[in-house]
C-alpha cells in the first residue's frame, strides 16, 4: 500500500502490467491523461508504457501483476492501446474478483493464470460504463461521516431502494454497504499508520462498531488485520530523533 498524500514518480515496467484497485484514491498520469480513480477499478498497461501516480489522503492499496503474456496463454494482441482503464461497471466487479483470489492465501500458479487470462478476455471485449447522473450525489453522501442508509438515500432522489442498490452496484461494481465499508477501512487505515490511537478509539472513529468488527472488515477487504496494517506504519515512519 503506497502511503497518504505520496508520489509514485513516473516509471515502467519490461512487461505488461494490470493493477487492482482495492481501496484509497490516487491520480494518475499515463497516456490516457489524468485519471481520477477512488473506485473499483482497474488499468492496464503495455510493456515499457510511462505512468505515475499522485496518492490521495488516505493512501492507495492495489494489486500490481506483471506478467509475461505467454504465461496466460493468451493469442493476439495483448494491449490493443498503450494505456486501458475500467472504472466502475461489469469489468471493475470482475476486477474485485481477480484481486481476491491474487489475495488469497494458497493460490496456485495455475488457477492465478487462469482467473487473470479470463479476466483480461472479458475486459478487453468490454465497453466503457457510463456514469448515471445521480451517481456522484450518492458518492458525496457516503463519503460523509455517518453515511446514509440505501432507503434514506432513495428516498432523497425519489428512487425505488431497491432499484438504486442494483443500479449502484452495476455503475460502480460493488454495492452500497460495501462501499461504506471500503471507506471506514480507508479512514481506519490512515489512523493506525499515523497514529498511536488505541485499535478500539479508531474502529469506533472510523465508524464501526466496535474493534471485532473492525478486525471482520479488514479482514474481508484486504486480508490483513488492523495490526498488521498498524505494523506496516510503524516500519514506514521516520526515526525518532
Amino acid at each position: 500500500m503506497d502511503g497518504c498524500r505520496t508520489e509514485v514518480p513516473e516509471h515502467a515496467h519490461d512487461w505488461p502490467v494490470l493493477s487492482l484497485y482495492v481501496m484509497g484514491a490516487y491520480e494518475n498520469r499515463s497516456a490516457l491523461g489524468v485519471t481520477r480513480i477512488s473506485s473499483p477499478s482497474a488499468m492496464l498497461y503495455a510493456a515499457r508504457e510511462a505512468h505515475a501516480n499522485a496518492i490521495g489522503r488516505y493512501g492507495l492499496e492495489q494489486i500490481d501483476i506483471e506478467f509475461d503474456p505467454a504465461w496466460l496463454k493468451l493469442r493476439g494482441r495483448m494491449v490493443p492501446a498503450p494505456v486501458r482503464c475500467w472504472i466502475g461497471g461489469a469489468v471493475a466487479r470482475a476486477a474485485r474478483g481477480l484481486a481476491a483470489i491474487w489475495s488469497r492465501a494458497g493460490a496456485v500458479e495455475a488457477e492465478l493464470a487462469g482467473a487473470t487470462a479470463e479476466f483480461l478476455r472479458f475486459a478487453l471485449q468490454s465497453e466503457a460504463t457510463r456514469r448515471p447522473v445521480w451517481l456522484e450525489v450518492v458518492e458525496e453522501r457516503l463519503a460523509t461521516q455517518a453515511p446514509p442508509t440505501t432507503t434514506d438515500l432513495a428516498r432523497e432522489l425519489g428512487l425505488n431502494p431497491g432499484w438504486l442498490a442494483q443500479a449502484y452496484r452495476a455503475a460502480t461494481g460493488e454495492g452500497i454497504g460495501e462501499a461504506v465499508r471500503r471507506k471506514r477501512v480507508e479512514l481506519a487505515t490512515s489512523l493506525l499508520r499515523g497514529s498511536d490511537a488505541p485499535a478500539a478509539e479508531i474502529a469506533v472513529a472510523a465508524g464501526f462498531c466496535d474493534q471485532s468488527h473492525m478486525i471482520r472488515v479488514f479482514r474481508g477487504l484486504i486480508g490483513r488485520t488492523p495490526a498488521q496494517v498498524r505494523v506496516e506504519g510503524l516500519r514506514r515512519r521516520p526515526p525518532r530523533p
